[in-house]
């Protein structure tokens, strides 16, 4: 901010000239910056102003006020569209809470209506599971009959037997571990023509087949 004397006043023009220690070169002042004033400059009054440089190269005072004298109140004109901003703000403030009440209370609704959904929902089902009675569990049985399986019984006589790299009949104990070998372990040779019947030319089996 500077500070300098109004040098010169030209009032049916209203322009004038600032002269300021702190610049080389006097300053120009217009009237529309000292508008605020609550009176009109005059030579000799202490200026406290900016200086801006114009288009054409030119410096003018700027941000100026008149030292001692008073400041005029914003204009009537200005003055009054404070209320409206207000109120235009106030609307906004009123329409958004409308919005957001209103959204609100469609959520609570839509959980409300769901929740009643859900409550018709299980009432029908328990209304409708079937209730078995003692004349149903009389003719179930009647309905859906039993279904045996069968049990596969494996012989006793071939539980304990294992393949121990025995391979002819002489070496066997019984038909069943003869059957067992030459049906589950290598290089038997204890049934020569292949008819699954194993040392049928053993006389200690031969009457068992």
């Amino acid at each position: 901010m500077n500070k300098g004397l109004l040098k010169s006043w030209k009032t049916d023009k209203g322009f004038g000239f600032i002269k300021s220690d702190t610049l080389e070169h006097d300053t120009f002042i217009h009237i529309s910056a000292l508008k605020h004033m609550s009176r009109k400059p005059k030579v000799g009054d202490t200026i406290y102003f900016e200086v801006a440089t114009q288009p054409d190269g030119k410096t003018k005072a700027i941000n100026c006020r008149i030292e001692g004298v008073a400041e005029l109140k914003a204009p009537y004109q200005k003055h009054n569209q404070q209320p409206h901003r207000i109120a235009k703000s106030n609307f906004a403030s009123s329409f958004l809470g409308k919005v957001a009440s209103i959204s609100i209370i469609a959520v609570l609704g839509f959980i409300a209506v769901n929740k009643y959904n859900h409550y018709k929902t299980n009432e029908q089902f328990n209304n409708h599971t079937p209730v078995i009675t003692n004349a149903d569990l009389a003719t179930f049985d009647e309905k859906y009959p039993k279904v045996v399986i069968p049990k596969i019984v494996i012989p006793k006589s071939t539980q304990n037997f294992t393949c121990d790299g025995r391979q002819y009949c002489t070496e066997m104990r019984s038909r069943e571990e003869a059957v067992f070998f030459i049906n589950n372990c290598p290089n038997t040779k204890m049934d020569g023509d292949g008819d699954g019947k194993p040392c049928e030319s053993d006389s200690r089996f031969k009457n068992e087949w």
